[in-house]
């Protein structure tokens, strides 16, 4: 089992249930293909624009805000020990709530799409080129069919009511 950790710091927007979200970051690790065994750390941490702006500078060196950021230490090791921290995302709901909108299956969708596009890149996808891209995102698609089976998405990440949004 994957250990979750999250902090949702996002006050727009309300934060998932802990138990459903650790359930739905369990099935989408194991979608995406990564180990469950031995048990590793899943750190998820929910900004707005703009603290994810920051992030995006220090930490990746890129301007502007983004949907999420990646950090997987599966690569720089030749295995690890229960309970290391193997993933860390850094998840905007604003841009949830921008790109929900605007695709179908609006903000909890998006939401979730963003959890699994992380856990696709530390299971060692990548989308900076074309051919590439496109796998990524049929295992995208198949993965968020997998987990709809299971999940109401708008359960696990309720929308702010209308006024607040």
């Amino acid at each position: 089992m994957i250990q979750l950790h999250s902090r949702w710091t996002n006050r727009k927007l309300p934060a998932p249930k802990k138990s459903e979200l650790r359930r739905l970051a369990h099935k989408a690790a194991l979608a995406a293909g990564l180990p469950v065994e031995p048990e590793w750390d899943l750190n998820l941490l929910f900004v707005n624009d703009k603290s994810m702006a920051v992030y995006n500078s220090e930490l990746v060196g890129h301007e502007g805000t983004t949907d999420v950021i990646t950090f997987s230490y599966f690569d720089d090791c030749d295995g690890y020990e229960a309970g290391d921290t193997m993933i860390e995302l850094i998840i905007n709901p604003d841009a949830a709530v921008r790109e929900g909108a605007r695709r179908e299956g609006g903000y909890a969708r998006e939401m979730v799409l963003y959890l699994v596009h992380g856990l696709l890149h530390s299971a060692g996808e990548d989308d900076l080129s074309p051919v590439p891209r496109r796998r990524m995102r049929r295992r995208e698609r198949e993965c968020l069919a997998i987990l709809e089976k299971e999940f109401d998405f708008d359960a696990v990440f309720p929308a702010a009511p209308a006024d607040n949004a």
